[in-house]
C-alpha cells in the first residue's frame, strides 16, 4: 500500500510540478537556514576558540585588585620589583614571567613619525607570547638590570618608519618620548589577534627603562605569566595566591588585594555566548519552517478540493478512508522530504561558501543534518495530517456530485 501511495505521491507532484516546486522553496529555506546557522555558529565558535588559545591558554595575568563588575579593581597595593622576584624564585609551576607596562607613544626615525605600542617588559614576555627574534638579539641581564636605552621593534613599526627597502635596522637609534634607544633586535610577524589587534604593532623596552624614562615609577601594574607543560592552571594560580598573600602580609580573614586571572574564563565566556547565539539563530530560521508547513498545508487542501471526484471514484471502487488519509499524508512527506534534502544540499554548499568568504572554521554538524531532514518529514506529517484527514472523512456520494 505504501508503495502505491508513494509511486501516486510522485505522480501528483510531477503533474503540478511548478506548483510543488514553490511549496517546497519555504522548507528549503527553513532548513537551509537552521543548517547555516548552527554551522556557522558552531564554526565562528572554534575560530575564536583557537584565537584565543594562541593568546595563550596557559598564561596567567597578575594584576593588583579585585574585580568589581564595572570598576576595574578595588583599593589596590601595586605590585613592586620585590614581588615579582618573590614569584619568580618560589612558584615551581611558573615557566616563564615578566612586568607588563603598556603606552601609546609617538617613535620618530629622522624625518618620519609612527604611533605605535610601547612595552616595558623583561626576556620571559617574549617567550610568554611565543615571540621570537629574527634579527639581532634580545635584552641582556644588564639592561635589563639598569635599563639601558634598548628596544627590540615589531614589523608593523619597521615598515612604517624605515622606508628603504633591506634597511640595516638593527643598530639604529629611534627616539621615544625626549630619549633614544638603539634597535638591538627585530621580532617575527604575528598579524591581527583575536580582537582585530596588529600585534606586529609594538616596541619592546627593558622595564628598568619604561619605569625610569616613560611612567616615572618603581611599581608593576601588569606580570604575566605562563605555566610550564601538563601542570593544571588550576595548581599554579592557588600557588600565586598563597605566595603573594605571605609576601604582602594579607590577614586570612582578609580578601585578596590582587587578582590572577587566565584564558580559561574568557574561553568559557566566548563559548556561553556562541552557543547561546546558535540557538537563538537557529530558533529564527526554525521559524520559516513553520512557514513552510503553512504552504503544503494550503496547497494540500487545494489538491484536495481539485481531486473530489477522484476521492469519490476511488471510495466508489472500495478504497477505504485509510487508504486516501495514507495516499495525502504521503504526499505531504514526500514534499516536505523534497525540500528538506534540497534544503540541506543547500545549507551545506552555503556553509562551505561563508566560511571560506569570512575565513571561519568550517564545521559540518551531521546531527544537525539528520534533524534537520527529520525535521522537515514531522512537518510534511503535522502540516499534511488536516487536509489528509478532510480527504479521508469525505462522503463518496458528495464526492462524485463535486463539480
Amino acid at each position: 500500500m505504501f508503495h502505491n501511495a508513494f509511486i501516486q505521491a510522485v505522480r501528483e507532484i510531477r503533474r503540478n510540478l511548478m506548483r510543488s516546486l514553490l511549496t517546497a522553496v519555504g522548507i528549503v529555506i527553513g532548513i537551509a537556514s537552521v543548517i547555516i546557522m548552527v554551522n556557522i555558529g558552531k564554526g565562528a565558535s572554534q575560530t575564536i576558540t583557537q584565537s584565543v588559545e594562541k593568546l595563550g591558554s596557559n598564561t596567567l595575568y597578575i594584576i593588583p585588585g579585585q574585580n568589581r563588575g564595572a570598576n576595574t579593581g578595588s583599593v589596590a597595593k601595586p605590585f613592586s620589583k620585590k614581588d615579582l622576584e618573590t614569584l619568580r624564585g618560589s612558584v615551581y609551576t611558573l615557566k616563564a614571567i615578566s612586568p607588563v607596562q603598556n603606552v601609546s607613544m609617538t617613535v620618530v626615525y629622522k624625518e618620519q613619525n609612527y604611533r605605535t605600542m610601547i612595552s616595558g617588559v623583561e626576556n620571559d614576555y617574549l617567550q610568554i607570547q611565543n615571540w621570537k627574534v629574527v634579527k639581532g638579539r634580545d635584552f641582556e641581564a644588564r639592561e635589563i638590570r639598569t635599563g639601558k636605552n634598548v628596544c627590540i621593534v615589531g614589523q608593523t613599526v619597521i615598515k612604517s618608519i624605515f622606508t628603504t627597502p633591506n634597511a640595516l635596522i638593527v643598530g639604529e637609534k629611534i627616539r621615544l618620548k625626549n630619549f633614544s634607544c638603539e634597535i638591538i633586535g627585530t621580532l617575527d610577524s604575528k598579524g591581527a589577534n583575536t580582537f582585530g589587534m596588529d600585534q606586529d604593532d609594538i616596541v619592546l623596552v627593558p622595564f628598568a627603562l619604561f619605569q625610569r624614562r616613560i611612567s616615572g615609577t618603581d611599581t608593576i601594574p601588569l606580570m604575566m605569566a605562563v605555566v610550564k607543560p601538563n601542570i593544571p592552571l588550576a595548581e599554579a594560580k592557588v600557588q600565586i595566591e598563597r605566595v603573594l598573600r605571605q609576601d604582602r602580609h594579607i590577614e586570612s580573614i582578609d580578601e585578596d588585594d590582587f587578582s590572577v586571572r587566565s584564558m580559561t574564563a574568557l574561553l568559557d565566556t566566548v563559548s556561553q555566548v556562541t552557543t547561546a547565539l546558535t540557538l537563538m539563530l537557529g530558533a529564527v530560521a526554525a521559524i520559516s519552517l513553520v512557514v513552510g508547513g503553512i504552504g503544503i498545508m494550503n496547497i494540500m487542501l487545494v489538491s484536495v478540493t481539485e481531486r473530489t471526484r477522484e476521492i469519490g471514484i476511488r471510495m466508489a471502487v472500495g478504497a477505504m478512508a485509510n487508504d486516501i488519509l495514507v495516499q495525502f499524508l504521503i504526499e505531504a512527506i514526500v514534499l516536505s522530504g523534497f525540500g528538506g534534502v534540497v534544503g540541506i544540499a543547500f545549507g551545506v554548499l552555503m556553509s562551505v561558501a561563508i566560511s571560506q568568504g569570512f575565513d571561519i572554521v568550517l564545521v559540518i554538524d551531521p546531527s544537525i543534518v539528520v534533524v534537520s531532514l527529520l525535521f522537515s518529514t514531522l512537518i510534511g506529517i503535522v502540516f499534511g495530517i488536516i487536509p489528509a484527514r478532510k480527504a479521508a472523512r469525505m462522503n463518496p456520494i458528495d464526492a462524485l456530485r463535486f463539480e
